[in-house]
């Protein structure tokens, strides 16, 4: 059903927006605005195509954006469904199926996280290397078929990430590496589970992107994934967490994030 839904959706946007797309593109709370650098864009609210979720984030504009970004035809979701609004892992399955039924080959996700560690702090980047599923949910859980056993040792592809750390190189933008640890949400981390997810190995935490990560291998898309982050964890300054944090810091670190795309997507068009 999904995979009709899916083709129901490209056919949608093919008839507004035909390109030959390449890359599917994320956007997480407080990063909205990086839509607005996409050119000639045409917007489609999510409530007008088959399967898409609407979120009830504030922060989430639930709309998908098709057009040019630097020389490279792209497919940018402004916005996603979480587990914690929904209780389904796999809410945003048909988008991803969606990317795939339009010819992506690339899925680049971004996020809010809090990062567990001191040198990385409120407005810094951390291009994620690896996850941790906390949560114990998988969006595969039900699918019928045997593709559902999908690897995810290189879950996070290498080259995608050598080419985005070398676009913040060149753009002068520090960015970190690290383990994105997927909490369930919606109520933020205790001090006592943040200790936890050090002992783990864990330098980020977020309620986001692990499920998308998954859909997206499933659909064998090559996955990158960057946090942007907007607070310390839980007990690390002593302060209580908000929501309204994240959204009031998220686009300090948006504003780097999209340097660093901008020139992802121009050596990109160079190839």
């Amino acid at each position: 059903m999904s995979n009709e839904k899916a083709a129901e959706a490209a056919a949608i946007i093919r008839e507004v927006a035909d390109l030959p797309y390449s890359t599917g593109l994320v956007l997480g709370s407080g990063l909205g605005a990086i839509a607005d650098s996409v050119i000639n864009p045409v917007r489609i609210p999510y409530a007008d195509l088959p399967g898409f979720p609407v979120s009830r984030v504030s922060s989430h504009s639930g709309e998908l954006i098709a057009g040019w970004l630097e020389g490279v035809p792209v497919v940018v979701l402004a916005g996603r469904a979480h587990f914690y609004e929904t209780g389904n892992p796999g809410s945003m399955r048909v988008p991803i199926a969606t990317l795939a039924a339009l010819g992506c080959d690339t899925l680049i996700l971004t996020n809010a996280a809090g990062s567990l560690r001191d040198e990385v702090g409120p407005g810094e980047l951390m291009l994620i290397t690896d996850h941790i599923a906390f949560s114990g949910i998988n969006p595969l859980i039900g699918e019928p078929s045997e593709d559902r056993f999908v690897g995810m040792t290189g879950a996070y592809d290498k080259r995608l990430r050598g080419a985005l750390h070398g676009a913040a190189e060149r753009e002068g933008i520090a960015l970190a590496t690290g383990v994105y640890m997927w909490f369930s949400g919606p109520s933020f981390e205790t001090p006592a589970e943040i200790r936890f997810a050090r002992v783990v190995g864990a330098d980020a935490v977020g309620m986001s992107t692990v499920p998308e990560v998954i859909l997206g291998r499933f659909f064998g898309l090559k996955v990158a994934a960057i946090s942007t982050i907007t607070n310390f964890a839980a007990g690390m300054t002593g302060a209580e967490l908000s929501h309204e944090e994240t959204k009031r810091l998220g686009p300090v670190g948006a504003v780097k994030l999209e340097r660093i795309l901008r020139r992802f997507f121009q050596d990109r068009g160079l190839e």
